[in-house]
């Protein structure tokens, strides 16, 4: 049978290719901007048919018709990360949440721990060979839809085709609907204190030398490090996710990817959340090459890569050098995500800088101001990275560097980079724990 004669006897609706779905399936559900709006749509539409359906995810953005209460007892999420659609169904026990290693995220499925029924996936239109492209959103998905029994796939003439491992080919997709729908965009930088959020970043653009591989993380701090280094030479990336930024930095000259260790001249990473502008620059082009993030994420595959620099963020700090990204005390907020993944990877890179930037204040709904570096985390919080891997600390007021460092320095370097307000309360608590 013909390449078209395959694709064309696969053709169905959103409506149809659903109903392959049964009560007490596993159904993965690709996310990021990617996730597959369509079937998505004709899943909640129809769940009210079957029971007991858990759909497996991590960061999703997009509609939350499928954690409604009304899905309770029809689909039930397991979210590997905590995005902000199902945030609340989480903390109403109407969705569960796995912890797991993003670099693992796949493995979970890959090794049968959690065995795939469906898989619903996002792709772009076959090449002449009959691979579709998983375009913005390769690292959780490739191993999942592999695994999984049955792939329903939305083909999205907007999708832009991505290279490196980042295809499928048209006879592992069981059931294929097409459509024609611009993919979602999540434009950076739009949360936090602008001028805050200018110094971190200024400060943390002073710790990256000449020639360094960046992973930068979701947020604005990272996409605001990008504007600070049009001074440097050679930078490369190899990350779980880049943005918008990326596209004048290489047009400047400065993001070159020469001097990587791996992948050299080459862009890497997992997905892509951004712009409809730096969707159309990724379509097709050489310099992005994306892959499976059990590959992307791994800490010895980051290592490989001298002067190897990671930026992530944290919810709170404490004096000793624990970071607690994931929750606000026993509130489960979001994931480890990749953050551990890269402060190790990059700990153990030659000329590695692994780096936590942060706001020194957190401002309440009814403006009351918390300092982010605490004495004690708070009762519950969850430790992503441990005082044991933590090396630098940036807050708008300086850099705390901690590596080799006692309790007792490790305590002084973090007063003097939180906000000038708490200094004073910071160091009685210090005293009266002997910490200094």
């Amino acid at each position: 049978m013909s390449l078209t004669n395959i694709y064309q006897s696969r053709i169905t609706t959103a409506a149809e290719a659903v109903r392959v779905v049964q009560s007490g399936h596993r159904v993965f559900l690709t996310g990021n901007v990617s996730v597959p709006q369509k079937l998505l749509a004709a899943l909640v539409e129809y769940a009210p048919l079957v029971n007991q359906v858990e759909v497996c995810q991590a960061l999703a953005i997009g509609s939350a018709d499928y954690v409604k209460p009304e899905m309770e007892g029809h689909l039930r999420v397991n979210s590997m990360f905590i995005s902000a659609n199902i945030r609340k169904a989480i903390h109403e026990g109407r969705a569960d949440f796995t912890p797991v290693l993003l670099s693992e995220f796949p493995l979970l499925f890959k090794r049968g721990i959690l065995p795939l029924d469906v898989a619903m996936i996002h792709v772009s239109p076959p090449d002449e060979h009959g691979f579709c492209s998983l375009g913005v959103e390769v690292g959780l998905t490739k191993s999942a839809a592999e695994s999984a029994k049955v792939i329903i796939a939305e083909v999205n003439e907007q999708m832009p085709r991505t290279l490196g491992d980042s295809f499928i080919h048209i006879s592992r997709l069981t059931h294929i609907v097409p459509v024609n729908y611009p993919i979602p965009e999540y434009i950076m930088g739009e949360e936090g204190d602008a001028e805050v959020v200018e110094k971190i970043a200024g400060h943390v653009a002073s710790l990256i030398p000449d020639g360094a591989t960046m992973q930068l993380g979701i947020g604005a701090i990272p996409d605001a490090v990008l504007k600070y280094l049009y001074d440097k030479k050679d930078l490369g990336i190899h990350t779980e996710l880049f943005s918008d930024g990326v596209i004048d930095l290489f047009n400047a000259g400065v993001l070159t990817s020469s001097r990587k260790t791996i992948h050299p001249g080459k862009i890497v990473a997992g997905f892509i959340l951004g712009s409809q502008k730096l969707y159309k620059w990724a379509h097709d082009n050489p310099l992005v090459e994306m892959h499976p993030t059990e590959y992307v994420n791994d800490p010895f595959i980051i290592a490989q890569n001298d002067r190897m620099v990671s930026v992530n963020s944290a919810i709170e700090v404490d004096l000793t050098g624990q970071i607690c990204a994931d929750s606000i005390g026993p509130k489960l907020y979001s994931g480890v995500g990749g953050q551990l993944d890269f402060i190790y990877g990059a700990s153990r890179s030659k000329g590695g800088v692994p780096i936590i930037a942060l706001p020194s204040v957190a401002t309440l709904r009814d403006g009351t101001k918390l300092s982010k570096i605490v004495t004690m985390l708070k009762p519950g919080a969850g430790v992503v990275t441990t005082r044991n891997h933590v090396r630098f600390v940036v807050t708008e007021h300086g850099i705390a560097e901690l590596y080799g460092k006692t309790i007792r320095q490790r305590v002084q370097a973090l007063i003097n980079v939180a906000d000038p307000q708490f200094r004073e309360e910071l160091t009685r608590q210090a005293k009266a724990q002997n910490y200094i």
